[in-house]
């Protein structure tokens, strides 16, 4: 195995919630390795100014572009715009995702959609639209972000945990189906990391340390702990994984 293999000179990555958290951090670790990046958020000023950042620190092309990733006619607008500006996707990395805590007995139909639409549904209709450009060049590097979550369950969780665990069902049936293509399709499964979504856990410091206790590490993920994981499946050298979930978890799933 060589650095070269661990390069992505040349090619486009296109990147869903990349403006902050994860997304940022993934973006960045692309763009070190060579990539020009697009990023896609629903808030623009938010999405150009990690554009901006990321391209001035890396040198590569970063763009973005505000979407709503719900609205099919929009994603689908991404990815010409991408083809257009770039002439290819090498890499995909479904990474835009929603949260939510609330008990099912007090969970409406909406709450219920707002998650799974755009964890699943969403996710699914974007790698749609980019596999038949991948397929066509007998090449490309999806990578769907589900969690920890996807595997075990936590109280107060159930449609991100139903979202998540069908996050992986379906990379491992787009493996199977585009395995021939020289496609992989692999998930990675953040388990703790320190986002302003988990932030509201430390204001409750008895509920914060019985969570800390379910991590063998006992300690939450900085951001940049992603960022090999991407790499490695983004990059040449993961060119025999596919239908893989890499844990990204201190440990959290293997109690």
């Amino acid at each position: 195995m060589t650095p070269e293999q661990f390069r992505l000179d040349g090619q486009v990555a296109l990147i869903t919630g990349g403006s902050r958290n994860l997304g940022r951090a993934m973006t960045r670790a692309l763009a070190d390795a060579g990539a020009d990046c697009v990023i896609c958020s629903r808030h623009l000023e938010e999405a150009q100014a990690t554009a901006d950042e990321i391209a001035a620190e890396t040198e590569r092309r970063i763009v973005a572009h505000q979407v709503d990733l719900t609205v099919r006619e929009q994603l689908e607008a991404l990815v010409a715009a991408t083809l257009e500006r770039f002439g290819r996707i090498d890499v995909l990395i479904n990474n835009a995702g929603v949260g939510l805590r609330k008990p099912i007995i007090e969970m409406s139909d909406d709450d219920w959609d707002t998650v799974l639409n755009l964890n699943v549904r969403a996710m699914f209709q974007l790698t749609r639209a980019v596999a038949p450009h991948m397929i066509a060049r007998r090449y490309g590097r999806i990578i769907n972000i589900t969690s920890a979550l996807g595997s075990i369950v936590l109280p107060g969780r159930s449609a991100y945990c139903a979202s998540k665990g069908a996050v992986i069902q379906l990379t491992k049936v787009m493996a199977c189906e585009w395995a021939e293509h020289e496609i992989t399709v692999n998930a990675i499964a953040p388990g703790p990391f320190d986002t302003p979504y988990n932030q509201l856990l430390k204001q409750q410091p008895e509920q914060y340390e019985r969570y800390l206790n379910l991590i063998p590490q006992h300690r939450w993920a900085a951001g940049e702990e992603i960022q090999s994981a991407a790499l490695f499946l983004a990059a040449p050298a993961s060119s025999f994984v596919t239908g893989s979930v890499v844990y990204v978890d201190g440990g959290w799933t293997a109690w």
